[in-house]
């Protein structure tokens, strides 16, 4: 009885197109009440899409929110010495305030108003025209607002990543300035030209060079992870390094936090369907397959080349294969998707190993050796394993069209090579021009003393463990 209702259902949406086609005289003549009627069941249908839509687009926001506090929080937190945990969870925490008022003044309208190649504008300025009426220019079934709230949580997250490569030596102040000056000079461009409308990377906009991105490999990873190699390098080694014991404080709290970025990050890739639709579902896939690949890969290539398999390896691999699998979620199907995360648990293994010891650039928590290079690779991989049998949302007059090489389009490499590219030479530039306009201005580094006492006594005045019984 069921399925015969929802058979009929269907016919009476049908109705009014088919009568359409077939005979516009008779369609003209459905009886007044039948019309209505039919008219508030597709209402109805659509309503129903929309709040289904809306109900997901929120729990990914909450999900991308938990990834930087508590995910990050403690993923990072863990990792520092004991002395600097407070000011490591602290990065994370405030920036959810900070980014936030930065995003309502300005921030979303630079990323997402008008439709330039390189910036918004600010149409969407203080929030103005962001309400409950869709965009249909980016998510045609939930309210304005938020497909706002939801791409603000990547702006939170992506300054917070870089905070691993300078944890333990900078001064608060120092953070707070450049984490204003890196959205609005990186993160808020970066975001326009890849998702913006009339986006220069923008591949479903019209793009002059049209780069797969579909929830932020160059825009979140790269960007903040290249910039994390120039902070690591302009403010120095941390005192000690690398000859003083530096180890992780507390793994129990790495691994709660690895545990929910993992969870997080579905919303983070689902979450960019922007729908509660079989695209989430195979970007949801992808990732935990991505992720799980590079796990057992890194574990295994640390257990070959150390003798152990440990458990911060696996943590590692973990959030490098999330980062790899990110720009490539919502186009690969799942073994592709296990093959890109194994190759990121694979390189950046050696990346945090070997690359960082080599050149002797002190990247505390190795937030380029993640995502810088994790993220790099994905993206290019996305180029190799792109196929519109997941993603068919590319047309010319309605047709679609091929994305990556394994669909013919071997272009698609040479498209990804040169968004990672621009990312890459906007996250250098732009954050040694930050910089050094925080160093002159408030100063970058901590005292050698205040770095020796730990940032959470001479920073904040709090510890993080309280040890007198």
């Amino acid at each position: 009885m069921n399925l015969q209702f929802r058979k009929g259902l269907l016919c009476l949406l049908a109705c009014p197109a088919l009568l359409a086609q077939a005979a516009p005289d008779t369609a003209a003549a459905i009886p007044a009440p039948i019309a209505a009627k039919l008219a508030a069941l597709e209402a109805a249908a659509q309503s129903a899409q929309s709040a289904g839509d809306n109900a997901w687009m929120l729990v990914s926001s909450a999900l991308v929110l938990m990834m930087t506090a508590p995910g990050l929080a403690l993923f990072y937190g863990g990792l520092v010495r004991r002395k600097n945990v407070l000011s490591t969870m602290m990065h994370s925490f405030v920036l959810m305030g900070l980014v936030t008022v930065i995003w309502a003044v300005a921030g979303y309208s630079l990323a997402f108003g008008g439709s330039a190649p390189y910036f918004g504008n600010f149409q969407f300025a203080f929030l103005n025209g962001v309400g409950t009426a869709p965009n249909a220019d980016y998510a045609a079934t939930i309210p304005h607002a938020t497909f706002m709230i939801y791409q603000l949580m990547f702006a939170i997250i992506t300054p917070a990543l870089i905070s691993g490569a300078f944890a333990e030596r900078i001064k608060f102040s120092a953070m707070l300035l450049f984490t204003v000056l890196w959205t609005l000079v990186v993160y808020f461009p970066m975001a326009h030209m890849v998702w913006g409308k009339g986006g220069l990377l923008n591949a479903f906009a019209g793009g002059s060079i049209p780069c797969l991105d579909f929830a932020g490999g160059t825009v979140v990873h790269i960007t903040s992870g290249v910039s994390a190699l120039v902070c690591a390098i302009y403010l120095g080694k941390r005192v000690g390094y690398p000859n003083a014991s530096m180890k992780p404080h507390n793994l129990v709290i790495s691994v709660i936090g690895a545990g929910l970025l993992w969870v997080g990050w579905f919303g983070f890739n689902a979450g960019s369907a922007l729908a509660a639709s079989g695209l989430a579902t195979s970007a949801f896939v992808a990732t935990h397959f991505g992720a799980a690949a590079a796990m057992l890969a890194w574990m295994a290539v640390e257990w070959l080349d150390g003798g152990k398999p440990s458990m911060l390896g696996a943590i590692s691999g973990c959030v490098a294969g999330l980062v790899a699998i990110t720009p490539a979620s919502g186009f690969v199907k799942p073994f592709p998707a296990m093959l890109i995360g194994a190759c990121a648990g694979v390189m950046c293994y050696f990346m945090v190993t070997r690359i960082k010891h080599k050149f002797g650039y002190d990247d505390a928590l190795d937030a380029f050796g993640v995502h810088g290079a994790g993220g790099t690779l994905g993206a290019i991989l996305t180029g190799v394993f792109a196929t519109s049998a997941i993603n068919d949302g590319l047309k010319v007059a309605g047709k679609v069209q091929p994305l990556g090489l394994v669909d013919g389009n071997g272009g698609q490499v040479l498209n990804q090579l040169l968004g990672v590219a621009i990312a890459w030479v906007l996250a250098i530039v732009g954050t040694l021009v930050i910089l050094k306009i925080v160093d002159v201005t408030v100063g970058l580094r901590a005292t050698p003393e205040q770095e020796s006492d730990g940032l959470d006594l001479s920073m904040h005045n709090e510890e993080g463990y309280i040890l007198e019984s």
